[in-house]
């Protein structure tokens, strides 16, 4: 028996949480009925009804039975457990960046510039200066004098940061900030700590993703959170690209192509795991390190990140399609060797030019 249910938010966002474990999907999938769940955006330009509740769940009932209707993607319990987990991880990772820019707009207020000297403030150093000015030291070369490692050569400039009018009022609220960090971070360690406990029947999955460039252990959880392990509800990659909304949108009309070519809004927790892979991955000497260096160039770095994000996605489609498969790098040097010689040729000497050379070739004997 399959119960169709109408759901007012788009099916390719996440359309699932487990907190709202009462709802009538949740109830019945627990009492073994093959439940669907699918958009409202799909039968609202079928004609052929008034609108009342009733007269909509009959519509569905009908529309479901002549084969018009698709479910949306809802990945099972143990998945969206995890899925919980690591959504609430990425949330707790926003509020603690947000406390961080507090801390600097007090510092600002107070006139300490920190942050101009140092790179990061909350490491060992900016702590331990932190704490220094919260206890009520306020001479600015004995704190600049707690510089660890490389910071101790930025002395002279630490003083000048430093020398500002911090008072006790300032103190009172950075020690509340900086508590309030400190009691964030461990609850990301212990998310941390929970989350690997829940991937544990995934570990292999885990080991194969973080052979893709650019993706960590913490980004193949993501990933396996939103989008699950069995594969078989997506029928190839391009299918899940776009779901994912990773696939350019199309409009054309009597062979003239209107509109951007958007991809659209789809889940934003995998966009940004698959935006942090790609942007990590343009950073290694790889053919994906490659394709983001190549495509930045020439459409910009979104585009780029977009593309390397889709190439990423439907390398772990393969992946997981077909177990005990392992990701092999095609290398940076792929493109130069299939595109050909001649390409090859005018890509360096049009690189070269662009540096203010004038090229001239000459055969080698």
């Amino acid at each position: 028996m399959r119960v169709p249910r109408t759901e007012f938010r788009p099916a390719t966002t996440e359309s699932s949480r487990s907190d709202a474990s009462s709802t009538p999907f949740y109830v019945l999938e627990a009492a073994g009925f093959e439940t669907w769940l699918v958009n409202a955006k799909d039968v609202k330009h079928l004609p052929g009804r008034p609108k009342t509740d009733v007269l909509d769940a009959v519509w569905l009932c009908k529309v479901a039975e002549r084969q018009m209707l698709r479910p949306s993607f809802v990945p099972p319990r143990d998945i969206r457990e995890l899925r919980d987990l690591t959504r609430y991880r990425i949330d707790q990772i926003g509020v603690r960046t947000a406390e961080k820019q507090r801390v600097e707009k007090l510092l600002e207020d107070a006139g300490i510039k920190l942050s101009v000297v140092a790179s990061d403030i909350f490491g060992v150093s900016g702590r331990e200066m932190l704490t220094a000015l919260i206890a009520g030291q306020r001479d600015p070369a004995v704190l600049a004098d707690m510089a660890r490692g490389r910071m101790r050569v930025k002395r002279p400039q630490l003083v000048e940061a430093l020398t500002g009018r911090f008072t006790d009022h300032h103190g009172y609220l950075l020690s509340k900030m900086l508590a309030r960090i400190d009691a964030i971070d461990a609850d990301i360690t212990d998310l941390d700590t929970q989350i690997g406990a829940q991937l544990s029947p995934f570990a292999q999955q885990v080991a194969t993703l973080i052979e893709i460039p650019g993706v960590k252990a913490t980004t193949a959880a993501v990933i396996i959170a939103e989008i699950g392990v069995d594969m078989t509800r997506f029928p190839t990659a391009a299918h899940l690209a776009g779901w994912a909304k990773f696939a350019p949108g199309i409009k054309e009309s009597a062979g003239r192509k209107k509109g951007t070519g958007a991809t659209g809004h789809g889940n934003r927790y995998l966009a940004r795991a698959l935006g942090e892979a790609a942007v990590n991955a343009g950073r290694t000497d790889t053919f994906l390190g490659e394709r983001y260096r190549r495509i930045a160039r020439r459409r910009g770095k979104k585009k780029a990140i977009v593309a390397v994000g889709r190439s990423i996605l439907v390398v772990i489609w393969h992946l997981l399609s077909e177990p005990g498969t392992r990701f092999h790098d095609l290398g940076p040097d792929f493109y130069d060797t299939r595109l050909g010689a001649q390409r090859a040729t005018r890509n360096h000497i049009r690189a070269l030019q662009a540096l203010g050379y004038n090229v001239t070739l000459q055969p080698a004997a």
